[in-house]
């Protein structure tokens, strides 16, 4: 009898098997196993084989996190060790409106906006139509005929209530809410003695077992299957135990998540109450247009599978603590702040000259490009929950390095209708490799030879390319004041000239001098330092220049940090309403990476592409007398336009 091989899952494989299996038995020496009737047994016992197989293997899969697929399984997996996958957050705008309370009779003393709808998309956004709620009554007095409602925070989706009554006879009773697409954020709970008590306590959310005791009244929130939640309270050891007859009302918002961000016009579609002598009056009329302060933002997705795989077991190894950068890093995502695309955490140590005893914390919002003071002090309250004594916090400025390129596309004219054409491809498919993952985070790296690659792939009438690469900081300034200013670029400068101008800036102006002034640098013999000076030239595009004031900072060749003597900048380009310089050098290394807290991006709107007629391959100068070639080293222009 022949050994079997039990790791065949394959169909023919397994069928294969079992006829080898038959064969060695010599009740069947004689049979013919594909001609008879034998041969749709042996099809049939390899059918059930294999789908028993596949369910074996799949189950199997289903019962570890790094292997699970299905949704319910990876959330119950990661729920036993203490993880709560976030919920889809609603998006959040403000807006503002007044009513005009002067044809109102009875006149009001003040106006209260009812909890729930308040405000709708004029017309579809997205092929979308959005309501947005708000999730308390709000009452404003009425001052000279007019109430005004000011700035008042709407969060995208319906909002619903739950009804519960706590039964301690029934063991196996649950609290689940029955709707998917939740905000767990802005879940509401209260309770109550019984239904028809006037009085109402609010339970909180709590995600830990610290700092709860048998008086806390809390309530924990687990996952479970089609997206829904359940909520789980006390016993009197955590947290506080439900009795006998207690009603509970749960307040929540079902959202469409992200699709419901960058709304910036709603029309009124809420309800206006007032009650005089114990009667209540609806205002229907009277009601301005809505102005947005704020267009809607932070709108999120339920958090992915692939999510909760790589952040359960990082919670789970820092024990709800932060000490080591990667606690930092898992913690502030996950916890403390969800609306984190990347973050990049660093020790003091690690900085020249050494900072000890602080960590440094850079991160990048899903919305827009830097923290606001208020939220970067609240994500610092939060820290302490997690900290360590003695270690402090601090919370860094988003700091872009961008690359830019220049390229010459050299293409063969009998393989392409024209170079426009060819162009734009090229420029779809570099586009694509812009805002993949490998770029667009902390210690990201730029790859020059797969950049090159992209563009010798995009299309077959590409022959070559010769490309340049300049990495850019935008120093932001500080107008008409006496400052100093250090800014890294984290990558070795690569010195193209010994006489200077390594170094391009855009123009700026300075105290004492009239004219628009540029930064470029001198190396000293050393090649690792140099000093930098100021100077002006006739137009952007000149190849003279008159230095203006020298020694006025320093330049590191190696660490790639620049350093400007402290000094009056009274004017300089304008960047979201911020005044900035940007400078750019070229780097040692093509290979360009984001470390520590620099965010790295290729700026395509700053990068040239440029089509050039390979005239050999195009077979107009076989002989090559007249090609033009292109250098990757040329310095160009003194300055940046």
């Amino acid at each position: 009898m022949p050994l079997v091989n039990f790791t065949n899952l394959d169909f023919d494989q397994i069928k294969t098997t079992l006829r080898d299996y038959l064969k060695a038995n010599s009740n069947f020496t004689d049979y013919d196993f594909e001609g008879s009737n034998l041969s749709t047994i042996l099809d049939v016992l390899a059918y059930n084989t294999y789908i028993t197989s596949y369910n074996a293997n799949m189950v199997a899969n289903e019962v570890f996190l790094d292997s699970a697929t299905l949704r319910e399984n990876v959330v119950s997996l990661a729920r036993n060790i203490g993880y709560v996958p976030k919920s889809k957050k609603s998006a959040k705008a403000t807006i503002s409106f007044f009513v005009d309370c002067s044809n109102i009779i009875p006149s009001p003393v003040s106006l209260t906006l009812k909890k729930g709808p308040v405000a709708s998309t004029s017309g579809a956004f997205g092929n979308q139509s959005f309501v947005f709620s708000i999730l308390e009554d709000i009452t404003v007095p009425v001052f000279d005929g007019i109430a005004s409602f000011n700035d008042i925070p709407i969060y995208e989706g319906i909002l619903l209530t739950s009804n519960f009554t706590y039964n301690s006879r029934n063991p196996n009773q649950r609290f689940v809410l029955p709707n998917s697409g939740i905000d767990t954020n802005l879940i509401s709970v209260k309770v109550k003695n019984n239904e028809q008590s006037t009085i109402e306590v609010k339970y909180n959310q709590q995600d830990s077992l610290f700092d709860i005791d048998k008086e806390s009244e809390v309530y924990f929130l687990q996952e479970i299957e089609d997206e829904r939640y359940e909520l789980i309270f006390g016993d009197n050891v955590f947290g506080k135990a439900l009795n006998d007859g207690n009603y509970i009302e749960v307040s929540y918002i079902t959202t469409n998540g992200d699709s419901a961000n960058g709304i910036s016009q709603f029309s009124y579609s809420g309800k206006l109450t007032y009650v005089r002598n114990s009667t209540e009056y609806t205002v229907t009329s009277g009601i301005s247009l809505l102005t947005t302060g704020l267009i809607s933002s932070g709108g999120e997705n339920i958090e992915s599978v692939e999510s909760i795989k790589k952040y359960a077991p990082r919670i789970y190894s820092s024990q709800n603590r932060a000490v080591t950068a990667n606690d930092y890093e898992t913690l502030i995502p996950s916890k403390i702040y969800p609306e984190t695309e990347s973050i990049s955490v660093f020790g003091g140590e690690e900085l020249i000259p050494p900072q000890y005893g602080k960590v440094f914390i850079s991160i990048k919002p899903r919305s827009g490009d830097f923290l606001s003071n208020l939220v970067k002090e609240n994500i610092k309250l939060k820290l302490k929950k997690y900290s360590v004594a003695g270690i402090v916090p601090e919370i860094l400025d988003l700091k872009y390095l961008y690359i830019e390129t220049d390229s010459k596309i050299y293409y063969n004219t009998n393989l392409a209708p024209n170079a426009t054409y060819v162009s734009s491809i090229v420029q779809s498919n570099v586009n694509k490799y812009a805002e993949s993952t490998e770029l667009n985070n902390y210690g990201a790296r730029f790859k020059y030879s797969k950049f090159l690659k992209i563009i010798d792939d995009s299309h077959e009438s590409v022959t070559s390319n010769i490309t340049k690469i300049q990495i850019r900081r935008d120093l932001r300034v500080s107008l008409n004041s006496f400052a100093e200013y250090s800014i890294g670029f984290g990558n070795e400068f690569h010195i193209n000239d010994m006489n200077g101008y390594n170094i391009k800036s855009t123009s700026f102006k300075v105290s004492g001098i009239s004219q628009d002034v540029y930064l470029s640098d001198i190396p000293n013999t050393n090649r690792i330092t140099g000093s930098i000076f100021l100077f002006n030239v006739p137009n952007s595009s000149s190849t003279s220049s008159t230095i203006l004031k020298r020694n006025v900072g320093t330049i590191n060749y190696k660490s790639g940090i620049i350093t400007l003597n402290p000094i009056i900048i009274t004017s300089a380009k304008q960047k979201n309403g911020q005044p900035i310089i940007e400078i750019s050098a070229t780097p040692k290394s093509n290979d360009v990476i984001g470390l520590q807290d620099l965010y790295l991006q290729l700026d395509i709107n700053k990068s040239n592409f440029e089509m050039v007629v390979d005239e050999i391959s195009s077979g107009l100068d076989p002989s090559a007398s007249n090609y033009i070639v292109s250098s990757s080293y040329t310095n160009g222009n003194l300055v940046r336009s």
